[in-house]
């Protein structure tokens, strides 16, 4: 993490650790962060891969469990079948949106789809989890998709957007929101200059690749930062070889989100019923699907319910 100078439009920025989820497969865990837990309702932010799979590998994510948060799956390369306790199987493929909405309590699993294993491919995307308000966080769970043909776009002038949930610069996405929220993907091209409109409280930009800098403040950001802004400040991001940005932000929430493992809350009673209830296979099952994930430092033997 790095702290700016009273006069720059950036808060801070943020150099998210790789880790190594096994077989080789990296992710980069931008938030939350020892300097700063949420931009707006995003309480998690990975960048999964890139990722070269062999013909003997595949992406195997077992069922796992969660509550009171939304799940947004945004791929760039790749596909991955998502299938959940409520019956829902479907394959996200890239520019589309995975969206779920664990509230109360979900169940699921994210593999490589079957028609593509034993292939060589790829995989690379984002994954980010938006907090819920409190009025929505026991709500029952849903999953929607939505195709990469139903998300608004502008380009103009050396950019592309489009505009994966929430709204920017007066485009609305078709994704079922429950807060303020600030969510697209911005492709610079080559000398390429975009304003990000002050309309949400916070905001951010994870460079996806190239870099970019940003007016009112010196020396360039890479790829795999998140830069946070300023409230209010001026934004105006530019990119001398071209970059690919993904947009955050929203209005933060007045109460305080307890998080363990894939449970968020603003109850840490809640989260502790949660812990209890995935030991206790009280979580409906993923339907095919009968392995699991353990709870961190649980014991494995768990069936599902």
């Amino acid at each position: 993490m790095t702290d700016f100078a009273v006069n720059s439009p950036v808060e801070m920025m943020i150099v998210p650790p790789l880790r190594d989820l096994g077989d080789g497969f990296n992710v980069r865990r931008a938030l939350p962060n020892a300097g700063r837990r949420m931009v707006g309702p995003f309480i998690f932010l990975d960048q999964m891969g890139p990722v070269a799979f062999t013909p003997g590998q595949a992406l195997d994510v077992r069922p796992h469990p969660h509550i009171g948060l939304a799940t947004l799956t945004y791929l760039l390369d790749g596909a991955i079948m998502h299938k959940d306790s409520l019956g829902s199987e479907q394959v996200i493929e890239p520019g589309a949106v995975n969206w779920m909405t664990a509230g109360q309590g979900i169940v699921h699993s994210e593999r490589t789809p079957e028609g593509l294993r034993g292939q060589q491919g790829g995989l690379f995307g984002l994954q980010t989890w938006l907090a819920l308000p409190t009025q929505y966080e026991e709500t029952a769970p849903e999953f929607f998709h939505y195709g990469a043909g139903g998300m608004p776009r502008d380009g103009d002038k050396g950019f592309h957007l489009s505009v994966i949930a929430g709204q920017i610069d007066g485009l609305v996405s078709p994704v079922k929101t429950y807060s303020d929220v600030l969510c697209g993907d911005l492709v610079l091209s080559p000398g390429g200059r975009y304003r990000l409109a002050a309309d949400h409280v916070e905001r951010a930009a994870y460079v996806v690749n190239g870099e970019v800098v940003v007016e009112g403040q010196e020396g360039v950001f890479a790829t795999s930062q998140l830069i946070i802004f300023k409230p209010g400040a001026e934004v105006v991001i530019s990119s001398a070889n071209g970059a690919r940005i993904f947009l955050i932000g929203g209005e933060p929430f007045a109460e305080k989100r307890y998080v363990y493992w894939n449970f968020v809350s603003s109850r840490a009673d809640r989260i502790e019923q949660a812990k209890q209830d995935w030991r206790e296979g009280r979580f409906g099952p993923v339907p095919g699907d009968d392995e699991f994930i353990p709870l961190p430092e649980d014991v494995p033997g768990v069936k599902l319910k």
